[in-house]
C-alpha cells in the first residue's frame, strides 16, 4: 500500500507530507546518498525467487506497460501527451528525458492530477474535510490495532512532528499514507524539494502555458477515505510490517520508475503484504477507487482537452497500465495512443 500510495497519488501525498514536519537532524541529512535505501525487489531476485518471478510475470502480463510516455493522436487534431509520473523528488526522478523536453515544448497546455497542490490550498481543504482523515464517531485507531501496532503508529506520528495522542484520531488511511514518506524525502519536500508534477507544472508556467487539474484535493480525500475501513485496516498492517524500510521501498519504487516497470508495484506490494499474513483481498478497496473509478473520471476530465489537443498530460504512472488504465480508456474513447519511451 505504501509504495503505491507514493506511485499514484499526486497533491494529496505531497502537501500533507509537506504540513508534517521533519526532524532537524534528518532535514540536515536530506538529500545525501545515506537517505536512498535498497531496491527491495532486486533483493527479493536472490532472497526470495519464487515472489520476484510472480511479481515480474504479474507486470509483464498488464497491458500497456513498459512505457511511460505516449502520443495521444485524433485526425484533425494536433498531438497531445500523457506521461506517467512518480510523486517524488528524487532526481533521478525529477531530470527528464529529451522525448519528454520536446513533448512539453510542443504543447499549448498541461493537465495534472491537481492543478493546486500549496500547503495553503491543501490545509484549507484538509480542514473543511476533517472526518474523511479523521475519526468523528467514537470510533479510535488504538481499538483497531494490537498494543505493539499502535505503539509504531504513535512513534511513526511524533517523528512526523504531530502529538502522539493525535494517532488515536486518524482514520487507518491517512496512517499509512504519513508512513509512504520517508523522513528524508519529506525534509527535502520542506527544503524546497520539488516532486516530478511540480516541475512539469513550472515548467509550463514558466512558459506562460495555462495549467489544468483533471481532478481536486476533496476527490482525492474522498476516493481514500471510500476504501472499506476493514481493508484500510489491513493495509495498515500490512505497512506497519515494513515501518522500519521507508528508504527502501521508496527507493524500490523509484528503480521501477527508472527501469519503465511501474506495473510490478502493486504485484509486489500484494506479495509483501502475503508474507505478513494479509491476503490479497485487503488491497481491492484500494484498487477499485484509486485506480479504476479516479481512471474512469480522469479520462472524462480530460477529453475536452483532447478534443482541443496540444495538452501535456502528467498524472501517477499507476494510472497508465492495465485493462482499464487510462491508456487503454483513451484507445476505447477513439484515440490512437502510441508509446513513446
Amino acid at each position: 500500500m505504501r509504495l503505491c500510495l507514493a506511485a499514484c497519488l499526486a497533491a494529496t501525498l505531497l502537501s500533507l507530507a509537506a504540513l508534517f514536519q521533519a526532524p532537524a537532524v534528518l532535514a540536515a541529512e536530506a538529500g545525501k546518498d545515506k537517505c536512498r535505501g535498497v531496491d527491495m525487489l532486486a533483493e527479493a531476485r536472490t532472497s526470495d525467487p519464487e515472489l520476484y518471478r510472480e511479481v515480474m510475470a504479474q507486470a509483464a502480463a498488464a497491458e500497456n506497460s513498459g512505457a511511460l510516455l505516449w502520443k495521444i493522436e485524433r485526425k484533425g487534431r494536433p498531438a497531445s501527451y500523457l506521461f506517467g509520473t512518480v510523486h517524488l523528488t528524487d532526481e533521478r526522478v525529477t531530470r527528464l528525458s529529451p522525448a519528454v523536453e520536446l513533448a512539453l515544448r510542443e504543447v499549448k497546455a498541461i493537465a495534472l492530477e491537481v492543478s493546486d497542490i500549496s500547503d495553503k490550498t491543501t490545509a484549507t481543504v484538509l480542514a473543511k474535510s476533517a472526518p474523511l482523515v479523521m475519526f468523528t464517531n467514537g470510533q479510535r485507531l488504538d481499538r483497531l490495532l494490537s498494543d505493539s501496532e499502535y505503539d509504531t503508529v504513535k512513534k511513526i506520528i511524533v517523528r512526523s512532528g504531530m502529538p502522539a495522542d493525535l494517532a488515536a484520531l486518524f482514520k487507518p488511511w491517512i496512517v499509512t499514507m504519513i508512513l509512504s514518506v520517508s523522513d528524508c524525502e519529506r525534509a527535502k519536500m520542506q527544503q524546497g524539494g520539488r516532486v516530478l508534477d511540480m516541475k512539469i507544472a513550472e515548467i509550463g508556467k514558466a512558459r506562460g502555458l495555462k495549467v489544468y487539474g483533471l481532478e481536486t484535493i476533496p476527490q482525492q480525500l474522498r476516493a481514500l477515505a471510500a476504501v472499506p475501513q476493514a481493508q484500510q485496516v489491513d493495509m495498515l498492517r500490512a505497512s506497519l510490517k515494513f515501518a522500519d524500510r521507508t528508504n527502501d521501498l521508496m527507493e524500490t519504487l523509484v528503480q521501477l520508475y527508472l527501469h519503465r516497470n511501474i506495473s510490478a508495484a502493486m504485484p509486489f506490494q500484494v506479495a509483501l503484504a502475503g508474507k505478513v499474513g494479509i491476503k490479497g483481498e485487503a488491497f481491492a478497496g484500494f484498487q477499485q477507487k484509486l485506480l479504476v473509478e479516479r481512471n474512469a473520471k480522469m479520462r472524462t476530465a480530460a477529453e475536452p482537452l483532447l478534443d482541443e489537443g496540444g495538452v501535456f498530460i502528467a498524472i501517477g504512472a499507476l494510472h497508465l497500465p492495465g485493462k482499464k488504465g487510462l491508456v487503454a480508456l483513451l484507445r476505447q474513447a477513439g484515440y490512437t495512443v502510441t508509446p513513446i519511451e
